[in-house]
């Protein structure tokens, strides 16, 4: 190879490598056009959804705040909507008739062996303290459940109709007493 031929070589390389190196400067040049040009986009994009929003707010009020009603109201229809509708269990009392037949029975008790109080005033049943062991037997004053009794007459208290009831006790030892209970106990 001769000396030209050599530099004209030389010269090819080194063009190429300039090209090549120009190349690479645009694509870089390209591509932080290109994330500059979308955050604008982006940026841009934004800014025209709030300037319509609030030109809507100048422009037409009604329109403006009943969208931002409508929001609310759904907002609160989703949050009331949620959840289960089981209903809570409450306890419904038996209406009571004068003269009719019933049984003691207790809402809460579980226990067989448990007994309902009987009273001789009705309200006493609250304050009445019958922690001695000898105010537990005797006297028909704890009945045990499912003893038959018979409504002799009814006593609202505390907002409620029927809260005590006056029985007469149908069937075992004290058959022919009368006390008072509160009106739950009686099925």
């Amino acid at each position: 190879m001769s000396n030209g031929e050599n530099e004209n070589l030389n010269e090819s390389e080194s063009t190429s490598a300039s090209e090549t190196t120009q190349d690479n400067t645009q694509t870089e040049t390209t591509t932080e056009t290109t994330t500059e040009t979308s955050n604008a986009s982006a940026d841009t994009t934004g800014n025209n959804i709030v300037a319509k929003i609030m030109a809507l707010k100048e422009s037409n009020p009604k329109v403006f705040f009943g969208g931002i009603g409508a929001v609310v109201l759904l907002i609160v229809i989703i949050m009331i909507s949620s959840g289960s509708n089981k209903q809570i269990p409450t306890f419904q009392q038996t209406p009571i008739v004068i003269g009719n037949e019933y049984k003691l029975q207790g809402p809460n008790a579980t226990a067989p062996e448990a007994t309902i109080r009987l009273v001789a005033v009705p309200g006493s049943i609250a304050a009445f303290d019958d922690s001695e062991e000898d105010d537990r037997v005797g006297g028909c004053k704890h009945m045990p459940q499912g003893t038959r009794v018979k409504a002799l007459q009814t006593q609202a208290a505390y907002g409620k109709k029927d809260a005590f009831v006056q029985v007469e006790i149908l069937e075992g030892e004290c058959k022919g007493q009368t006390g008072w209970t509160l009106g739950i106990n009686i099925k």
